[in-house]
Order: structure tokens, then sequence, then C-alpha cells
């Protein structure tokens, strides 16, 4: 059987319950309708050799089964035929937990094509995994820095994180690296870097704050992706993905110069 994502069965059985399912999106074929569940998540240490992270059970969702026209109690010998903008298919039954919710029309390409793993399909749950927010380290610490003096910034979010979920009943291990940190400073300026930066004294980013006010900078962190099926070899995700970071409160000050004695 064939995996469904709730959304888009409810609009498919939305579709057949008023009479359009066989008007249906001529680019049905390229929607995602498997349902994945996050099984594990690991922020990789050191180890970046793709061992496989251990999966759970499968996933429940919806599932597709041929219309049977003619057939005995186990065997269907002669599904449903039906027609979807001129193309000619076969009638699939959508069902969940055993119970019938409606109906829709697949050619022989799209129903092969949604029982296998495609990148496509890897794409769009790497893009549909929450991935971590890099937390945004500044120096001097306390929300306050002074004006024309290079305030630090640095993350420690420098490592792969692994995340494990399973489509169409396979194993799938999905790794996302960051490679590019934008650095919001929040005075309209920007920089990225392949680095994290690091704390004081190394100084690898840097902002300097030319005015007396309060500012919002944020981290924004890029991450590149890569799977393995059923504990295969790397493929990498065609695609970057890039998470936002969590503005933090900064107040910029000036300091005056005063003569003191010992």
């Amino acid at each position: 059987s064939v995996r469904l994502s709730a959304a888009t069965a409810l609009v498919t059985a939305l579709l057949v319950s008023t009479g359009a399912g066989a008007q249906a999106d001529e680019n049905a074929g390229d929607t995602d309708v498997d349902l994945f569940a996050v099984i594990t998540t690991d922020q990789v240490d050191g180890d970046t050799s793709g061992q496989s992270v251990p999966a759970g059970s499968g996933s429940t969702g919806y599932d597709y089964t041929p219309s049977c026209g003619l057939g005995g109690y186990y065997v269907c010998y002669e599904p449903v035929p039906c027609i979807r903008d001129g193309v000619k298919g076969f009638l699939y039954d959508i069902s969940r937990e055993g119970a019938l919710v409606g109906q829709f029309c697949l050619t022989e390409q799209e129903a092969a094509e949604q029982q296998q793993v495609t990148p496509g399909r890897v794409l769009r749950a790497f893009r549909s995994l929450t991935w971590p927010r890099s937390d945004l380290t500044i120096q001097p610490p306390g929300g306050q820095t002074l004006v024309n003096f290079a305030t630090n910034f640095y993350t420690d979010n420098d490592r792969p994180t692994r995340q494990s979920v399973r489509l169409l009943n396979q194993d799938v291990l999905i790794e996302a690296t960051p490679t590019t940190y934008t650095w919001r400073f929040g005075d309209g300026t920007t920089s990225s870097t392949a680095t994290p930066g690091a704390p004081y004294p190394a100084l690898e980013v840097t902002h300097d704050y030319a005015t007396v006010d309060t500012f919002a900078p944020s981290l924004d962190t890029t991450y590149t992706g890569r799977y393995r099926l059923n504990g295969g070899p790397w493929t990498a995700i065609p695609e970057t993905l890039t998470v936002p970071g969590t503005a933090q409160q900064l107040e910029t000050v000036a300091a005056r110069p005063t003569l003191v004695d010992y």
C-alpha cells in the first residue's frame, strides 16, 4: 500500500465526495503522499562516518489500495479503470485504520512512483523536520556593549544533527550539517561565514555599533543535508534549508574616560 499525508488525503476525499475526483490536479503524481514519523534525533559528536540510528516502528496514516471491480475473496482480478485529465488509470481506495474515506484516480506510473523513496520525497521530509536553531552568544555578556567596540558573536551549533524517519515503511537517516551562518546585527548590516565564530579572545566574528541605541541581533543557520536509505550509501539532498534564529536585545552605551588615582 502507499502512504498518504493527512492533508492530501482529506483534500482528495473531499474531491471524491463532491464528484470531482477525476478532475484532480495534473501534478498529483508529484504530491508527497507518504506519511513520515520522526523516530530519533541525534546530534553527531566527532564521528560523521554515518552509522545508522536505530529506527522504531513504522508510521500510521492513510493507505492507497486498488479499487476492485472484479475479484475473489483474496485476489482482485480487475481493478476499476478511470480517466484523469484524459489519461487512463485505476481507481484507488483511500483508507485509514481500515475505514474507507475516499477514492482517487492514479496512473500506473504514479502508483509505482508513490512506492519509491525518491530524492524529492526526502527533500520534503528534510524541510518538514525541525532542525536546531543556533543559540547566539554575545560578548561582553549582560545585554550591553560599547559604541565603536568590537562586540564578539559566536554559537556552539557546529555539529551535524541526524534524524531517523520512516518513508513508505523504509528507514531513512537524514543528516543536516550547518554550513553557513548569517549574522544579523540588528542595525541593518549582516555578515555570512562558514564558521560559527569563537569565544574571546579568538574574536572571529565581531561588529562595531556606531550609535547609542537598542538592537536585536540574531543568527540564521543554513543546513546542507544528506540521507541514507536502509543503511546504504549517503546521497546528497539537492537543496539547503535555513533555520532563522531568535533575536536578542542588545543595548549600546557610550563610555567616558575618567582619570583616577590608585
